[in-house]
């Protein structure tokens, strides 16, 4: 018995070593949709094949919101994963002291020769490299071009008006059957305000300036983007309350374009691959209405790649990350997903797909129709989710525009005073 013990213990030791190295396991945990996980493990298999002694287990969620609940439990509890994604609310967890500040892995494991100077940037934080940045993204409007095209109304043009946008709304409305909508509501979604954000841009009242901790949104600024959608809601450009709350829009799978059941909606540029998986119809992209006269859009980090502070395989978790941001290899299988390539030696590999030709075209359009981006509120997971619990008790008919813009303003004081 004990021989066959020990037998079996030489097994497992021999199985764990590669090329006289033990194997070690590092922890991805991510947000996306099924094309982007498959995209992942498509990367995932390609970096484990040139680096045997290296293990990649990717943890995934639907939504940011599912993702960061998720991250902050483990990360409390002790458990966090190695590599984590974020998003623009990265300058939370660095106050939270919970990422490694990853300069010191800068021109050994880490190439940021051939990264933009300006994504650097991005992801530099209190004069500390704390994210790399997975490429360049832009928010957008997605149209369904084959369902627009089947009830015989013209194409939308990629730059209008707020008016406009309104009257191509109202004319898609009568093409539209019954029980399809225009555009799906995107006043506000369950984890993410970069409608809202748009709008406060355009409006010339920025949500959020970090160097004087002040706001520029009043109460009568956001009751009067409130009373906006109510219009848009009032005349069956978008869905009733009770309709919309049916679609989460947390990704494609959840989305109402994707189930037919609206003609417009939003995405950012590197998700449009994962929705297009997700139909047969053809989509394509147009800019928020007045981006052109006021350059209220913008071009940010996608998302970023980050690590533990108390990950046990802080070298193995960057090298999988320079190989994500700076391989071809890996810029050939994940594409655009995750934002326009921030790097040299990635973009060299070309945009092969046709969803990725279609995001860098969208691109040349809008990126000169945008400006520097506008700090993010602090507590920024939490902004989130609570505008879309004000806006949504104004959908149903619960409080006033004007109930509603006062309480938006409010959040915004308290997050920043927070």
């Amino acid at each position: 018995m004990k021989r066959t013990s020990l037998a079996l213990l030489i097994i497992l030791m021999s199985a764990a070593m590669v090329f006289g190295q033990q194997q070690i396991t590092i922890r991805w945990a991510y947000w996306g949709s099924e094309s982007r996980v498959k995209r992942s493990q498509e990367a995932i298999n390609l970096f484990e094949a040139a680096n045997p002694g290296i293990k990649v287990n990717p943890e995934i969620s639907g939504g940011t919101g599912d993702h960061f609940n998720k991250v902050d439990t483990q990360l409390a509890g002790g458990s966090g994963p190695d590599i984590i994604q974020m998003g623009g609310n990265i300058n939370d967890y660095v106050k939270r002291e919970v990422l490694l500040p990853l300069e010191k892995y800068a021109g050994t494991i880490l190439n940021t020769a051939v990264i933009d100077p300006s994504a650097i940037e991005s992801g530099t934080i209190d004069g500390h490299l704390y994210g790399v940045s997975t490429g360049v993204t832009m928010p957008a409007l997605v149209y369904n071009k084959s369902l627009i095209q089947r009830v015989g109304a013209p194409l939308p043009k990629v730059s209008m008006t707020y008016e406009e946008f309104r009257n191509y709304l109202v004319m898609l409305k009568s093409k539209l059957p019954s029980g399809t909508y225009p555009m799906q509501d995107i006043g506000a979604l369950s984890s993410n305000s970069t409608p809202f954000g748009y709008w406060t841009r355009y409006n010339g009242t920025p949500l959020y300036n970090a160097a004087t901790k002040t706001t520029a949104v009043r109460p009568a600024d956001a009751q009067k983007y409130l009373e906006l959608f109510k219009d848009y809601r009032n005349n069956g450009l978008i869905p009733p309350a009770d309709i919309a709350a049916g679609y989460a829009e947390t990704n494609a799978d959840t989305s109402m374009v994707i189930a037919g059941k609206a003609a417009i909606g939003f995405i950012w540029t590197n998700q449009l691959a994962g929705y297009q998986a997700a139909t047969t119809d053809e989509l394509c992209l147009m800019e928020f209405p007045g981006a052109a006269a006021t350059k209220a859009l913008w071009q940010a980090p996608s998302q970023f790649y980050t690590v533990n502070k108390n990950s046990k395989h802080p070298e193995e978790a960057v090298k999988f990350i320079n190989f994500l941001g700076n391989s071809p290899e890996a810029a050939k299988v994940l594409g655009n997903d995750r934002g326009a390539s921030a790097s040299a030696t990635a973009r060299a590999a070309g945009a092969a797909d046709i969803n990725d030709r279609k995001v860098l075209e969208y691109l040349d359009v809008a990126g000169p129709h945008s400006s520097k981006e506008t700090d993010h509120v602090p507590n920024d997971t939490e902004f989130n989710s609570t505008l879309f619990l004000i806006y949504q008790k104004v959908a149903f008919g619960q409080i006033s525009t004007a109930a509603g813009g006062q309480q938006i303003h409010d959040l915004i004081v308290r997050l920043i005073k927070k």
